[in-house]
């Protein structure tokens, strides 16, 4: 890299930050709050998730907000670690002296931990995104040990999803049928839209296509230089297809002709890692079983399994599981589903103990459906010794008590603007 060429592009990509309005992201609140610590701040998800939006209010709401630099250039393709403190030299001398640096899509340079690590060293303040999970962990863990703090930025909550659209919830709102209304038909549209900011604003799927492509094989087969391109692509169009459903990677192996399981599992997690898709335990205390029973598959997001999958649009009850999978994993603890003889959708653990159990389904009209649903969660319910358990259905709500257990039936749209579960509030 040259001074010229490095100065051309800071400049270029730091010009005005823009003007224009965004939706307040939920996680901006605790973004905020952290700003005076001594921690590198850590934005990661998958691509065109928000992440570099959430860097730019940042940086508007700081005064020094000129240390940024975009690695997801291809200006910037033979950019290496000996380089940044090069590109620290052009920063001082284009904007004098700084002490807050902002960088997106830093895991593209390989050993970038270690000039964080030094700015930190030096009292300087370090904002950066990334989109790949293990990476980030690794050379945070590595370099970084007790220094970062890690902020999950995942596509649009139906919270976001109703500010996109402008519409706000009073106290009490929720008590008004035609409040209700309009909550029944934006959650409609969210089930089908996804949250996907730059999707939402403009409703061209060929967005979601061409971000599914970038990933596969930017993130996915050139990073971990995968040579049967084909069955990594076909393998992640089956696990969109089959999101909330069982899957074993001896049942992969066989479907798609790998050699091992074992190279299953590692392609599976090249998959986590760009946050295409999150892999859950069936729950045991166990730990060994855990890692050999069947897991479950959930998609970051429906209109990615909408648009690019099959028959995963079909199955409605599926669709509202991976919406409230989603939710519970903005709200943080660890989520496994549970069967013995029956199966309940998901437990979420606070700590080292299970401390919620949640069914999902369309509707509990039908009795064999209202028997099934019910009895997988009271059996998670005495298993982990819960009192209370929830149901989430399209649109139906009841209180019930049965065996001891008090189950709550809520209507999933009025689950997701509400708060959270006590068990994590």
């Amino acid at each position: 890299m040259t001074k010229e060429r490095l100065k051309t592009i800071i400049v270029e990509q730091g010009r005005d930050i823009s003007k224009k309005k965004f939706v307040e992201r939920e996680r901006l609140s605790a973004i905020r709050s952290s700003l005076q610590d001594g921690f590198v701040k850590v934005f990661v998800g998958i691509r065109r998730t928000g992440k570099s939006t959430l860097l730019e209010i940042v940086r508007r709401e700081n005064v020094q907000k000129d240390f940024y630099l975009n690695f997801d250039d291809e200006r910037l393709i033979d950019f290496r670690v000996e380089d940044f403190g090069l590109l620290e030299e052009c920063f001082i001398e284009l904007f004098g002296e700084q002490n807050l640096f902002y960088f997106d899509e830093i895991q593209n340079v390989q050993g970038w931990e270690r000039f964080v690590r030094r700015l930190h060293n030096e009292g300087k303040k370090v904002f950066v995104t990334g989109s790949n999970a293990t990476l980030l962990s690794k050379e945070l863990g590595t370099r970084l040990t007790g220094r970062s703090l890690m902020f999950e930025i995942l596509p649009f909550s139906f919270g976001e999803f109703l500010a996109l659209h402008k519409f706000t919830l009073k106290k009490n709102d929720i008590y008004l049928e035609e409040i209700r209304r309009k909550l029944r038909f934006y959650f409609g549209e969210y089930v089908q839209k996804g949250g996907f900011p730059e999707y939402l604003q403009t409703g061209n799927a060929f967005f979601l296509t061409n971000i599914f492509e970038n990933i596969i094989y930017r993130d996915v087969i050139v990073r971990h230089k995968v040579r049967n391109e084909r069955a990594m692509k076909e393998l992640a169009l089956y696990l969109l297809s089959n999101a909330g459903k069982e899957f074993s990677y001896t049942k992969l192996k066989n479907m798609f002709g790998f050699a091992s399981a074992t190279t299953v599992r590692e392609y599976v997690g090249f998959l986590e890692d760009s946050y295409l898709f999150f892999v859950i335990n069936r729950y045991d205390f166990s730990l060994k079983k855990q890692i050999v029973n069947p897991k479950k598959v959930y998609s970051i997001d429906t209109a990615f399994s909408d648009r690019l999958s099959f028959r995963f649009s079909e199955d409605k009850g599926r669709v509202l599981e991976n919406i409230v999978f989603l939710q519970l994993r903005r709200q943080g603890g660890d989520i496994y589903y549970h069967r013995g003889k029956a199966e309940c959708d998901f437990v979420v653990r606070i700590k080292d103990k299970i401390c919620l159990a949640v069914q999902v389904t369309v509707s509990l009209a039908e009795e064999s459906t209202r028997e099934r649903e019910v009895k997988g969660l009271l059996e998670a319910c005495k298993v982990h010794n819960l009192q209370r358990g929830l149901i989430l259905t399209q649109d139906e709500a009841d209180e019930l008590n049965i065996d001891g257990v008090q189950v709550q039936v809520m209507p999933i749209w009025r689950w997701l603007v509400g708060k959270p579960p006590e068990a994590l509030a």
